[in-house]
């Protein structure tokens, strides 16, 4: 009898290694044709933003532009409105306002901004339809791109190119025109003058319309803007999202349109994909809620469509909440939503405010480096500088006064005109008797009031420098 135990090698054999492809290769979304009540609306408000984008360039106020960024002289006109690089922090203030005024949105309605306002919705959008119009509609799009190169199909791609080309242009020149006064610059375009910044702006902006709109579209919405990372966090179960009712929907089929689909334990959805076909990122909603959905509703119109068509009832894609799909009621008013409405209504007050109080002036006060000297009347001297700035759209006279200390002298001019715009750099001396200073170091205050208008003032300190009290 052997002693010898016999022994198996249960090692396990070495996992055999696995390529994991991190990028997957795109596939071109071919959008159909549709229509509904939702790309109505999408219609009326791309065309109201269109009207505010491409008019308002060409709005003439007071002689000049109405709105225009004037980089060269550091000078931005809005309606009547001088502003000044010293006035960006209500920029600063406005994009706040205008971030929140995106969270609360959010939190009440989903995405709505990306598919119906976002400028990169829009002009895909209008970009699709220029495919549509020359290459035809979804399936002759999808024949065309597969077809051997002939010269109908070449000149179909001419045509939609030449159309992408010269709504990029379009947008380009009048984006331009906000920093470039848009008469001449569309002047100097058209006779080969324009200016060499000029022209490489027009170019680049024509070029990122033309890739974003023509053949980034989706990939814009999913990998580069941020808004979508973010959304989750401002979501709750009582946001307006687009969503397939499952209870409704489930099982999916198709049948015929009179049939007894319950019978044959189907649901609502006819399994027909157009809601696919018409989403711009090309996503199933059915799958529920995704980061690639941008809420523009392509798939409600689609779907209620096909409901019509069915005898169905509408709605088995809506604008519906969590709260809905299983069941329970949707709150309206809820903690986040009015946190965020409280706050959007406290900055846009306070941003009203500080325009309507904004100064149509600015002094500033630089003192001479020598800190005193004596005069010939023996009276301690300091020497100043006033830079007055004119931010009104018109000359305006100042009265300038100063105080802080008894007994003293103002020698300079007493009033001032500046022009539109115009910086004054004014030279004063001050002077006092000496047993009049109080100490060596005394605040005085410069006052500046324009003669016509007494809601035009404002002030500035500075110190008259003496010798030591004793």
């Amino acid at each position: 009898m052997s002693d010898k135990i016999p022994l198996q090698d249960i090692t396990p054999a070495p996992a055999k290694a696995v390529t994991v492809d991190l990028y997957a290769s795109r596939e071109k979304i071919y959008t159909r044709a549709f229509s509904g009540l939702f790309r109505n609306l999408r219609r009326v408000g791309g065309a109201a933003l269109f009207l505010v984008f491409f008019g308002t360039v060409w709005l003439n106020w007071g002689g000049r532009q109405a709105v225009w960024w004037n980089l060269p002289e550091r000078k931005f006109y809005i309606f009547g409105s001088t502003f000044w690089p010293q006035d960006f922090v209500l920029l600063s203030a406005l994009l706040i306002i205008a971030a929140f005024g995106l969270f609360f949105i959010t939190v009440f309605a989903g995405r709505v901004w990306c598919g119906y306002t976002c400028p990169q919705s829009v002009f895909t959008w209008v970009f699709m339809w220029a495919e549509k119009v020359t290459e035809g509609d979804r399936n002759q799009r999808m024949k065309l791109d597969k077809a051997p190169m002939s010269a109908p199909k070449f000149f179909k791609k001419l045509a939609k190119h030449s159309i992408w080309v010269g709504v990029s242009l379009l947008t380009a020149i009048t984006f331009v025109g906000y920093f470039t006064p848009i008469r001449e610059l569309v002047v100097d375009f058209a006779t080969l003058q324009i200016d060499g910044w000029a022209l490489f702006w027009v170019g680049f902006f024509t070029l990122a319309t033309y890739g974003n709109a023509g053949y980034l579209r989706e990939q814009v919405c999913i990998y580069m803007c941020p808004y979508a990372r973010f959304q989750s966090v401002m979501f709750d179960q009582d946001t307006l999202i687009v969503s397939y009712d499952p209870r409704r929907g489930e099982s999916r089929g198709p049948r015929k349109r009179d049939s007894d689909y319950k019978a044959q334990g189907l649901g609502d959805c006819i399994d027909c994909k157009l809601c696919v076909q018409v989403c711009p990122t090309g996503i199933d909603i059915r799958d529920g809620l995704q980061i690639e959905c941008i809420g523009c509703a392509a798939c409600i119109d689609a779907c209620d469509s096909i409901m019509d068509k069915m005898n169905y009832p509408k709605g088995l894609i809506s604008y519906t909440t969590e709260h809905n799909l299983s069941g329970q009621k949707s709150k309206l008013v809820r903690p986040r939503l009015i946190g965020y409405a409280i706050a959007l209504i406290a900055m846009m007050s306070l941003f009203a405010w500080a325009i309507h109080s904004r100064s149509l002036v600015e002094l500033d006060v630089l003192k001479d480096r020598v800190l005193f000297r004596e005069n010939e009347q023996g009276f301690i001297e300091n020497v100043y500088t006033l830079k007055i700035m004119n931010k009104a759209q018109h000359p305006v006279t100042y009265r300038i006064a100063v105080e802080g200390i008894d007994g003293l002298v103002y020698e300079g001019k007493q009033q001032v005109t500046a022009s539109e715009g115009e910086v004054l750099s004014l030279p004063v001396e001050l002077s006092v008797a000496p047993d009049k200073l109080p100490s060596s170091a005394n605040e005085i205050t410069f006052q500046l009031q324009a003669v016509d208008d007494a809601s035009i003032h404002t002030s500035a300190e500075s110190r008259f420098i003496g010798p030591s009290v004793r």
